[in-house]
């Protein structure tokens, strides 16, 4: 009869272990195994030595769960005192009390890994991160994968931002209160009277609406917004549009004293964290004798009021009840947080008052004094050195994408499906980036081929003052694009700056003679290919070959074969040779037809680096050919 071994120990079993090494170790089962071990007898260590645990590791102790029998074997051994914990074993140590556990093991392994993966994860923690270098980086690599980060900010070349126009509208602006009022039934209230529930001031009706006024920078520039909230939260919010509008000229147009009047500028708006009313129920109609009596309380603030007087107001409007007075903008802010109807409207009057008194101020007694400037427009002018502040370029953007561009956007989403017609479009935070990295300036020359509704060419006029042009295929987005220009126009003029020269045509970019025209002169040349076929970016290529030596391409796919190819004999003529490309990473949130990252791709023309290679190509047939004939004779 077949009789059972005895179980042999684990490589965990303490039992592997004598009893000098470790003294509270728990007996094991009985066991065939005798461990001998040989006691070498060594000075103790010093006082101030640290534990195992910061010590360098053997190669053998590389992984923390791997078993003294798979380790190779040593040709000596070490016995240390038994009050030495940092000397015990790695496996032993493993079962002390939590509090030691922490102390005696500052590694990074994973204590729930297994053994077979615990290489795999030591090699992986030791791995360095990879070298900022690509991967060919030889003198005859035309590209690279590179993820360089923005160059440092260089000096801005001086412009005159100020435009001499008056900011009146006139026939052609498109203002909120348009865009709203096309679009009432998709509306519904958000502001109400608090002091008097049978108010219907503030409830939506096809003509008297609520409405208040906002005075921009310029002379004669008002803009009108009605105090309404969207159903749909991803719908034009005027009021939110209001509010940071008012927070950028306080902020960007004024001085610290002048700023002072208003109060402290909130970091971001209350409008963002507040969630619009439910729908009320339907209301009898508007009392007319009502808006007279909110007309004649608002104008009955004395005209001849002092700043001073005017930069605090009652949060209350009852006679009964009335409250301290606070700043302006707190009170924009408590009317916003309370949906006080009445509040609001108080407040944006007085905000008008102090930026009205401002822009206009008292005209000298004295007949031979020059006229007084306004002071918001004049604040344009201190910008010739350091640039447009980015909070005023979005917010032009802003206001009138969301006034041109933003009622057609369902029309805009009517395309072929996996067409190069697919309508996409570049955020401005992206569209900020390449044109800072380009470097365009006013004399710059920008083409966008494929503009669709000419949102980045008018967002390079205005940042920089360049000259843009931009042709579209599809008639839908090239007639928004015409009709965007003309409201950016009038929108500019409102806050007194000014605009480079835009071109939009209508029309297919690969016959439109104006393309071959203005290609050879262009500075940044922009296209949008993500979605485009194949066949349309080869096309597209020949046409790369009259760009000038330093011209710029940005596209979303590359117009090379390969990122990090060599330039071979094989490549050597191909079109995309005369090209440098670097490879840029673009965020979350950069593009309007996904959520996800990814990359898009500069390409400088680079003709001199391209002569080079090539002269070496040649140079080396010419010596391999004199080598043959070289040897031939011999």
């Amino acid at each position: 009869m077949l009789s059972t071994p005895p179980p042999r120990p684990s490589s965990s079993d303490l039992g592997f272990f004598s009893s000098s090494k470790i003294p509270n170790a728990v007996a094991s089962s009985s066991s065939s195994v005798v461990v001998k071990t040989r006691i070498t007898h060594r000075p103790p260590p010093p006082q101030h030595r640290s534990s195992s645990a910061s010590r360098p590791q053997s190669s053998s102790a590389s992984s923390p769960y791997s078993s003294p029998l798979s380790s190779p074997p040593s040709t000596k051994k070490r016995k240390s005192s038994p009050t030495t914990i940092a000397e015990l074993p790695r496996e032993v140590k493993r079962l002390r009390p939590p509090a030691q556990k922490k102390i005696a093991r500052p590694r990074k392994h994973s204590s729930t890994t297994s053994s077979r993966y615990a290489s795999r994860a030591s090699s992986r923690q030791e791995s360095h991160p990879p070298s900022p270098e690509p991967i060919y980086r030889s003198s005859r690599s035309r590209s690279t994968s590179l993820f360089p980060g923005l160059d440092d900010d260089g000096p801005t070349q001086p412009r005159t931002w100020i435009t001499p126009e008056d900011g009146e509208p006139g026939p052609l602006h498109l203002s909120s209160e348009m865009v709203v009022k096309r679009l009432m039934k998709s509306y519904k209230p958000y502001f109400k009277n608090l002091d008097d529930p049978t108010d219907y001031t503030f409830k939506p009706h096809p003509t008297n609406y609520p409405v208040v006024e906002l005075e921009y920078p310029n002379n004669g520039a008002v803009e009108r917004f009605i105090l309404l909230a969207p159903k749909d939260k991803d719908h034009y919010n005027p009021i939110m549009d209001l509010e940071r509008s008012l927070y950028t000229i306080i902020e960007c147009y004024l001085t610290p004293t002048q700023q002072a009047l208003f109060g402290s500028i909130p970091n971001e708006t209350l409008s963002d964290t507040v969630s619009p009313p439910p729908s009320p129920s339907p209301s009898p109609p508007r009392s007319q004798s009502s808006d007279s009596d909110s007309t004649s309380s608002l104008s009955s603030v004395a005209s001849d009021a002092s700043l001073s007087s005017l930069s605090s107001i009652s949060s209350s409007n009852s006679s009964k009840n009335r409250a301290s007075p606070i700043p302006v903008l707190r009170a924009v802010q408590r009317a916003i947080h309370r949906q006080d109807g009445p509040l609001f409207v108080r407040a944006i009057t007085r905000v008008n008052q102090i930026l009205q008194m401002l822009k206009y101020p008292p005209i000298p007694t004295d007949l031979f004094s020059a006229a007084p400037h306004n002071s918001l427009k004049q604040s344009v002018a201190a910008w010739r050195d350091k640039g447009m502040p980015k909070k005023v370029l979005m917010r032009i953007i802003e206001e009138n994408y969301q006034r041109s561009v933003g009622p057609h956007v369902q029309s805009l989403k009517q395309y072929e499906a996996f067409s190069s017609t697919v309508y996409g479009e570049l955020m401005p935070s992206l569209a900020h980036e390449m044109i800072e990295i380009t470097k365009l300036n006013e004399d710059s020359l920008f083409l966008d081929l494929g503009s669709g509704v000419g949102n980045v060419c008018v967002q390079a006029s205005l940042q920089t003052g360049c000259r843009s042009y931009g042709i579209e295929l599809m008639p839908g987005p090239a007639k928004i694009a015409r009709e965007m220009r003309e409201h950016l126009e009038v929108r500019c003029r409102m806050w007194g700056v000014r605009l480079g020269e835009i071109e939009l045509e209508e029309g297919n970019m690969l016959e439109s003679p104006r393309v071959n025209e203005l290609i050879a002169k262009a500075d940044v040349v922009l296209v949008d290919n993500k979605v485009f076929e194949e066949s349309l970016n080869e096309a597209l290529r020949p046409k790369f070959l009259d760009l000038k030596e330093g011209a710029i391409v940005v596209s979303l796919k590359p117009f090379v074969s390969s990122l990090n190819a060599r330039v071979t004999e094989r490549n050597v003529d191909d079109i995309s040779a005369i090209f440098d490309v670097t490879e840029r990473p673009y965020h979350s949130g950069s593009v309007s037809w996904g959520n996800n990252g990814g990359s898009y791709y500069i390409h400088r023309v680079d003709r001199g680096g391209y002569a080079e290679i090539r002269q070496r190509f040649e140079n080396s047939r010419a010596g391999s050919g004199r080598s043959t004939r070289t040897r031939n004779m011999k």
